[in-house]
């Protein structure tokens, strides 16, 4: 029986080897999936609970390492990923089956996994490549589960959304956002905590 300090070492080379098994140029960067600069602008066309809806979204200042949006998120790259003040939004690995946990609250713990990697998508923006597709589970009560489908696209960002509320099964959808337009500024070093 091997002991538990010896487990431990076990799992933390094998946790560092596997980050080693894909080349670097292959390797996906989560801040290559969600460019972060002053000036960066997405609008999105969907519908919202059967509603037509168009959101625009702009990065309009970098405050204290984070970028500002209009709608007030604030965003961040780190070592392990793109986060905003609670999440993290992407993370390593950005491989199929990749999985992440974020505690937003004493009751509210959301679930991520990376659904699909190297995938193609297509918007009224246009056709991209190498797309990674997230799903974000939270648990709203004993009945129903919040589902949030994230796609992103490397050097454009969130280009497909749709959140769906899951009960007994079944999914009652929300939101479905695609990206209609986008304009990228220079990128800028975020500072990131």
């Amino acid at each position: 029986m091997k002991s538990p300090i010896a487990l431990c070492l076990l799992a933390f080379a094998l946790a560092c080897a596997r980050k080693q098994d894909l080349p670097e140029k292959d390797r996906l960067d989560p801040a290559q999936y969600y460019p972060l600069a002053v000036g960066n602008r997405w609008i999105y066309e969907g519908t919202f609970l059967g509603g037509k809806l168009e959101r625009r979204i702009e990065v309009v200042k970098l405050d204290g390492g984070f970028f500002v949006d209009s709608e007030g998120a604030r965003l961040t790259a780190d070592a392990f990923g793109v986060r905003d003040d609670k999440r993290y939004l992407l993370r390593e690995p950005l491989e199929a089956g990749g999985t992440w946990t974020n505690v937003v609250s004493v009751s509210s713990v959301e679930h991520y996994r990376v659904l699909e990697a190297g995938l193609s998508c297509e918007t009224p923006a246009g056709h991209f490549e190498r797309c990674v597709r997230v799903e974000g589970r939270n648990r709203i009560d004993e009945k129903v589960t919040l589902v949030n489908e994230m796609t992103f696209a490397p050097g454009v960002g969130l280009v497909r959304m749709s959140v769906f509320a899951e009960s007994d099964g079944k999914r009652i959808p929300q939101t479905n956002l695609a990206l209609r337009e986008y304009q990228l500024a220079r990128p800028a070093k975020s500072g990131a905590p």
